[in-house]
């Protein structure tokens, strides 16, 4: 993709690697190979290959230009291969609780080159994976960096050769985004850390602070921590995971700090010495402390990639590190689209592939419906899980409504119980005139699971009156969801 910052080219414990499989029409530089397209993606993360098989599902004569891995960062360095090492540390840790279960085990350990290889494992045959779907769907893939020197053209080079030149009536922008670098936490790939790095790490640091607290930082330092490293998380603002429910997020907080994590909010790392450890200043509260670590993950965000395309001479509006698109992807260049994290927050792989879908189906001619951010949901896949959808309640109170909240304990639910994880809460949120779901926010086990009920409730313009008529299966985790519905008309059964 045509953009700064190649994702690493990292040698991890075991050598495991997988190879991109890139599906050209022809040989390249052929006189037959077919330069005309209806539309080019640029960028084959989750958004653009999306984007592409839908388009070829539709019709459309579809290519995607993609400069390294098939799958994106979401698919290589991101949402899946984070998850499997966040497996391995849940299974390390109930082999480490099993007593409480009845059960015995000796010798309990692990080996952090076998962790890291079955996550590059798991990436590696997920990214075989799209170069098959996009195969069988008929779509071009280009292997090259993406320019834009016109609207209705793009150019592609590799390795400082050109590929060739490319038409078609529609490009849509899908290059995602990098990690966000603060003066003074620059990563050196060997002892402070992007996502990249942590997610290949030879060794267990023994101390580590993570700066930032998003889904990110929490994610990274719930696993590190769980395979018992000592851990410390630098939050900027007043509570950790910004974004979540105040209530929600506090919870979250309380079990992290009993597994061991140290929480510091409101403050900031002012610098960082390296010497044979590396100390940080970390100030808060007008206070200033030096705390020494072995390894330093920098999780403060991420920033579209949207240098070296060509956007600005062709005078496409950005703002804040960021692609401006209407609800349908377009940008205020016709035949220039923009889809995922390039156009912009709530920066997660299920929006940019939704947003896809709303964009390509509308270069299409069909009558698709604007991207309501609102019913986005967002997932924390620490443990324990936190997962929201909608307004947060501060939100809703700021925005006029009137609330009904409902709250139900993961203490009062026997499954949870069953499961050893009798540690966590659902809470509804609900206006008092209308009855309609504002929002939906869980902490506590296989939550990122259970979300996708309210997704659907909110889509479906579902009422509290509809939800209270359910009927959920028992014992299950999900009964929670219909009792915090009803503890917030005060009919609920079982607390």
């Amino acid at each position: 993709m045509g953009y700064s910052g190649r994702l690493p080219s990292v040698v991890w414990p075991g050598q495991v690697q997988f190879a991109v499989q890139f599906v050209l029409n022809v040989e390249e530089g052929s006189a037959l190979y077919d330069k005309n397209f209806d539309v080019i993606v640029i960028g084959a993360g989750p958004g653009g290959y999306v984007t592409a098989i839908r388009g070829a599902q539709l019709g459309l004569k579809v290519a995607v230009v993609e400069r390294e891995h098939l799958g994106g960062i979401c698919l290589n360095w991101g949402c899946i291969p984070t998850k499997a090492l966040l497996r391995s540390a849940e299974v390390y840790r109930n082999m480490t609780e099993v007593d409480r279960f009845g059960l015995s085990a000796e010798k309990v350990g692990f080996d952090m080159a076998k962790v890291v290889k079955r996550s590059r494992t798991v990436s590696g045959r997920l990214n075989k994976g799209v170069g098959m779907l996009l195969k069988k769907n008929k779509v071009t893939v280009i292997d090259g960096e993406a320019t834009i020197p016109a609207v209705g053209r793009v150019s592609v080079a590799k390795d400082g050769k050109a590929v060739g030149d490319f038409a078609a009536k529609h490009i849509v922008v899908a290059t995602g985004a990098r990690p966000r670098v603060l003066p003074g936490l620059e990563p050196d790939k060997e002892r402070v850390w992007t996502y990249f790095e942590a997610m290949v790490p030879q060794e267990l640091p023994k101390r580590l602070l993570v700066v930032g607290s998003g889904a990110i930082g929490i994610e990274f330092a719930s696993f590190f921590n769980a395979l018992g490293a000592a851990v410390t998380v630098v939050e900027l603002m007043d509570r950790i995971m910004p974004v979540e429910d105040a209530e929600i997020a506090g919870m979250a907080r309380k079990q992290l700090e009993r597994q061991g994590l140290k929480i510091e909010t409101g403050a900031k790392v002012t610098k960082l010495d390296k010497g044979k450890s590396i100390v940080a200043t970390v100030e808060a509260k007008g206070k200033s402390e030096r705390l020494e670590v072995d390894r330093v993950i920098s999780a403060v965000g991420v920033v579209g990639n949207i240098e070296n395309l060509g956007l600005e001479a062709l005078g496409v509006k950005t703002e804040r590190g960021c692609i401006v698109i209407d609800g349908h992807g377009c940008t205020n260049v016709p035949g220039i689209h923009a889809i995922g994290d390039v156009a912009g927050p709530p920066m997660l792989a299920h929006k940019a592939e939704h947003e896809g879908v709303i964009c390509i189906e509308a270069i299409a001619g069909l009558d698709s419906h604007p991207m309501d951010k609102l019913k986005i949901p967002g997932c924390t896949y620490c443990h324990p899980q936190v997962a929201s959808v909608g307004l947060t309640e501060a939100a809703a109170k700021a925005a006029g409504h009137a609330v009904k909240v409902g709250r139900f304990p993961f203490a009062g639910n026997g499954k949870a119980i069953a499961l050893g994880e009798d540690q966590g809460l659902i809470k509804t949120l609900f206006d008092v005139k209308t009855g309609q779901l504002l929002g939906a926010h869980m902490v506590g086990a296989e939550v990122t699971e259970l979300i996708q009920g309210f997704v659907v409730a909110m889509n479906l313009e579902t009422t509290e009156e509809d939800l209270m008529h359910t009927v959920f299966p028992h014992p299950t985790l999900s009964e929670m969801m219909h009792e915090s519905v009803l503890d917030a008309y005060g009919r609920v059964i079982h607390m």
